[in-house]
């Protein structure tokens, strides 16, 4: 990318993290199309497999989507809200905490889940370049049609933490640029049929969850 938002070493001391679960990363049913956000690509509309979308953050930092097949269009809502969030939270970062935008993936209860993990940044006067990769999406359980929890590979191991003032990266790179980690994504469906992330959390290092994500 423990609980809510430890990506990196500098809100680790914060979090805790969730009992360790097995997790074997599978892909969705086949098909599926939906619209992208402005810089990267939709879904394959003809349902012909998986894809990769890259959403370009700022001219040094990109998030690549591995798409797996899917069909159902609640799945894809996940998946781009999970997306949505990854990069608009690092737009906010490259930006100095200007661009808010990733708000609006939350639930109003839960946008300083978001905001916390930006605040860090910013505070450390720090920034970020590279990729950011997200593979292995799985829905693993739905609730009554508005409630779902999404589970994510993430990789951010071609990225770099740098001082926002200097742009150099620090001398001492954090964790999570060390290593995959399996992120966990509460989600509900409002009225108006948009899914959004009540609930962030991060699986312990060292749990069969996060050793699936190891390839």
């Amino acid at each position: 990318m423990r609980t809510v938002i430890a990506l990196v070493v500098l809100v680790a001391a914060a979090c805790a993290p969730p009992a360790a679960e097995p997790f074997t990363p599978v892909d969705l049913s086949a098909g599926g199309s939906s619209p992208g956000p402005a810089g990267g690509s939709s879904p394959d509309p003809a349902g012909t497999g998986p894809r990769v979308e890259t959403v370009q953050v700022s001219p040094d930092v990109q998030v690549v989507v591995e798409w797996p097949a899917v069909t159902d269009p609640d799945t894809v809502g996940m998946i781009e809200t999970l997306r949505d969030y990854r990069a608009g939270s690092f737009r906010a970062v490259v930006t100095g905490g200007e661009d808010t935008a990733y708000h609006k993936v939350f639930h109003d209860e839960a946008i300083m889940e978001g905001y916390r993990w930006v605040k860090e940044f910013l505070k450390q006067r720090r920034s970020v370049r590279g990729v950011s990769r997200l593979y292995a999406l799985n829905v693993v359980s739905v609730f009554e049609g508005k409630g779902a929890e999404l589970r994510a590979c993430v990789d951010e191991t071609g990225m770099r933490l740098l001082d926002a003032e200097t742009g150099k990266a620090v001398r001492r790179q954090p964790d999570w640029t060390r290593s995959p980690f399996l992120q966990i994504v509460g989600l509900q469906r409002g009225d108006d049929g948009i899914w959004r992330i009540k609930l962030l959390e991060h699986a312990d290092p060292f749990s069969e969850g996060a050793k699936g994500c190891l390839r």
